[in-house]
């Protein structure tokens, strides 16, 4: 198994195919399992980046776990901002 954390994807503000393939290469190097983080605006990005990789690409794929929660970012002026996140894991079933 390769690094720790060589099967997380961070979605961020590039086109969502960019980060399907991310996923794809990483199943076909045999991970049986992939983390997609994402925070922000970013979330529904993730979403949509989990359902095109499980319908359309690896159709062996399930939805594992989901986890949402809120993360203390620190702003342009050093205050302290809430920012929602989301973890979301896919597994070969």
């Amino acid at each position: 198994m390769p690094g720790a954390d060589s099967n997380v994807v961070f979605i961020g503000k590039k086109p969502a195919m960019s980060y399907v393939l991310a996923c794809v290469t990483q199943f076909n190097e045999g991970n049986s399992e992939i983390i997609l983080k994402a925070r922000g605006r970013a979330i529904s990005h993730a979403v949509d980046v989990a359902e095109i990789v499980r319908n359309k690409f690896v159709t062996d794929t399930e939805v594992k776990s989901v986890k949402i929660g809120t993360e203390e970012v620190k702003g342009d002026n050093n205050e302290k901002l809430n920012v929602s996140s989301i973890e979301i894991v896919l597994a070969k079933k």
